[in-house]
């Protein structure tokens, strides 16, 4: 009877397995001798489709990017609502995926679907009539705000014991074992309301630059 073949190796089940690692252990426990392992395959044979380890971080964080929604920036809302659209896809994209938050920070560099957020962000905010200088800007600060956000849980930085934060010591924290377990409404809640601080700013600059544009 013959044995049932092996799924073929490629770049896409590899990406996979190493997110599933990443996912599950951090950045330092993809290896190649782990990912072959995980894969039933040899070592060497990874490299048919990655030259190095840092190749195939990058591809894990291309992938994520990839589940960003654009298509706000081409459906024609106007650029304060595409941005707050995208900023809760790019963190909903994040949401499961912290560990490899490192890797994106680093910039797009050759990534592909990075690249196209980059590119469609830039595009959008200059058709808006920002300055390509000050586009960047926004784009750059965009990232930072969602990125960060993503690292890791404010609320549950708190332990969930009272006796941690005697009013002796900490006369303001008496609630703070309350907040791991409200994780989510304190999370999300943080994040919409910085969210829409920064697009405040943004909108008092747009404004003075449209009516400095009009006086002109």
């Amino acid at each position: 009877m013959a044995r049932p073949r092996k799924p073929l190796l490629s770049r896409d089940r590899i990406v996979e397995a190493a997110g599933a690692l990443v996912d599950a252990e951090g950045l330092e426990a993809v290896s190649t001798r782990r990912l072959a392992a995980a894969l039933g395959v040899s070592g060497p044979s990874l490299y048919n489709h990655f030259r190095t380890k840092d190749e195939i971080l990058d591809a894990v964080a291309d992938a994520v990017s990839s589940r960003v929604d654009l298509s706000m920036f081409d459906g024609g809302q106007d650029w304060r609502a595409a941005l707050h659209a995208w900023a809760h896809s790019y963190r909903d994209a994040l949401a499961d995926h912290p560990n490899i938050v490192p890797v994106l920070a680093r910039g797009p560099g050759r990534r592909p679907a990075g690249l196209r957020l980059a590119d469609a962000v830039f595009g959008a905010m200059t058709r808006a009539g920002w300055p390509a200088a000050q586009a960047t800007r926004i784009g750059a600060l965009m990232r930072y705000f969602i990125l960060g956000s993503a690292v890791a849980s404010f609320a549950r930085g708190f332990v969930d014991d009272r006796a941690a934060y005697d009013p002796a010591d900490y006369p303001h924290l008496g609630q703070a074992h309350l907040l791991a377990e409200r994780q989510r409404e304190v999370d999300e809640g943080a994040f919409e309301t910085g969210l829409e601080a920064l697009l405040d700013g943004l909108a008092m600059q747009y404004e003075s630059l449209t009516h400095a544009s009009r006086g002109a």
